[in-house]
């Protein structure tokens, strides 16, 4: 079982005692330290000089104190402490935590004192490895403790717990235990090759293969790409024209004014990032400088960067002048950037009315989202149609679903390799000890 076993049990446990700051670094009303490891309560009961002469340290309760060091009395800190008694720790090993004030130098001298009585500074991971060679956490759900820390979105963050929760081991573990079965009969027929029964029926293990395995496979190998938007998330640029209204629609967007807008054509020099969230998306939107030609120097820097941007965007969004026809700039550009996926948006609808201007000449343009930066209308429409293009349209994965990292993604490809193998090995009669060695693999 992967889950926390209520029993103690014989585990590998480590005879270093390791200790960390759990907080982020600077200032704030609360630090906490954290040890694990046998010796944990006692550099605990050195340290700590509780409030009631007569604590016990009983598990999982707070003991209000002071910490002082030993050699001569001095306080250092007022503080609250928990001994958390193995195995019902985060580690499964004896765990102590001390809530210390926030202040960096009292955190840093109280760590001191514990790596100088037995404790040992612990690596970056080394409690979270722990709960996962003590049984605590399986190695998805380890992988699933750095998502929640570096989720930019609330569906990263549902994403990252789901796994947590060991989402992706029960999806998984359906799949081994069938290929198991499978490879105990073949091997059971390797073993007896001269009974006159024919132990595997290769008509019905290609059936289990591909219901069972084939196919949950191709779903999580799935769920790895959607997954990774939600994880990682995308860059979208921005691009257009001179004074079409870029800075315009990032302001629209995020609600701010974030960057300079004015009449004159070519005021945004460099480009400009902000981190969004599209529906759940981190989305990294770039506002660039407009491209044209017979710009001055600096502009021309500018102009350079915004081609490098588009070349390494997930998705550009090709802003148009609604005001006035399509021009030969407008026609230039887009050939430039239609390498990439490309969301086409006509601003200053407020001002073109009904009169939209003829896209004809922006051969396979697609459908373009008509907004007004200037008076923010269309943007909640244009935030749906960014999400569409982000996901190419797909659904979003079922309640329960996962989210496969890319070391998962390619553990799962590999799978897949060994199981095409398979398939072409049962219908071309190959021997059944092929067939196990790639069920094994």
């Amino acid at each position: 079982n992967h889950f926390v076993r209520e029993d103690r049990v014989h585990l590998p446990t480590s005879d270093t005692t390791i200790a960390a700051i759990s907080t982020p670094p600077g200032a704030g009303g609360i630090g906490i330290i954290r040890i694990s490891g046998r010796q944990s309560l006692s550099i605990l009961q050195k340290l700590f000089k509780p409030k009631d002469s007569g604590c016990s340290f009983a598990s999982h309760r707070l003991y209000y104190g002071h910490i002082h060091r030993p050699e001569d009395g001095k306080i250092l800190d007022e503080v609250l402490a928990v001994y958390m008694a193995a195995p019902h720790t985060y580690t499964r090993e004896d765990v102590v935590e001390i809530h210390c004030h926030g202040s960096f130098l009292v955190l840093d001298t109280v760590l001191e004192l514990l790596l100088a009585n037995g404790a040992t500074l612990a690596g970056p991971g080394e409690f979270t490895k722990r709960a996962f060679l003590n049984g605590r956490l399986d190695l998805t759900q380890a992988e699933a403790v750095i998502d929640i820390l570096a989720a930019k979105t609330r569906k990263g963050i549902d994403l990252a717990q789901e796994q947590l929760s060991g989402g992706l081991y029960r999806q998984i573990d359906p799949i081994r235990q069938s290929l198991v079965r499978m490879r105990a009969l073949v091997e059971v027929a390797i073993d007896f090759p001269d009974e006159d029964v024919e132990i595997v029926d290769r008509q019905l293990l290609t059936e289990q293969l591909l219901m069972e395995c084939g196919g949950p496979l191709k779903r999580l190998v799935s769920n790895a790409d959607r997954g990774r938007v939600y994880r990682e998330g995308v860059a979208i640029v921005i691009a257009g024209l001179p004074n079409v209204g870029k800075s315009s629609l990032l302001n629209a967007i995020l609600q701010e004014d974030r960057a300079l807008v004015t009449a004159i054509p070519g005021t945004t020099r460099d480009s400009i990032e902000e981190i969004i969230d599209i529906f759940g998306i981190p989305v990294r939107i770039i506002d660039t400088a407009g491209i044209r030609d017979n710009a001055c120097e600096v502009e021309v820097l500018g102009i350079q960067r915004a081609r490098d941007l588009i070349n390494k965007a997930d998705l550009v969004v090709l802003l148009l002048d609604g005001s006035r026809p399509v021009s030969a700039g407008d026609i230039q550009l887009y050939e430039q950037i239609r390498h990439k996926p490309v969301l086409p948006v006509l601003n200053k609808i407020d001002i073109c009315g009904k009169n939209i201007p003829d896209l004809s000449s922006l051969s396979g343009i697609g459908h373009c989202v008509p907004i007004s930066a200037k008076k923010q209308s269309g943007i909640e429409e244009l935030k749906k149609a960014l999400f569409a293009a982000i996901t190419s349209g797909s659904e979003q994965w079922e309640e329960g679903g996962c989210a496969p990292n890319f070391r998962h993604k390619q553990a799962l490809l590999a799978a897949l390799d060994s199981y095409e193998r398979i398939l072409v090995s049962l219908q071309v009669g190959l021997t059944n000890d092929l067939i196990a060695i790639d069920l094994q693999e």
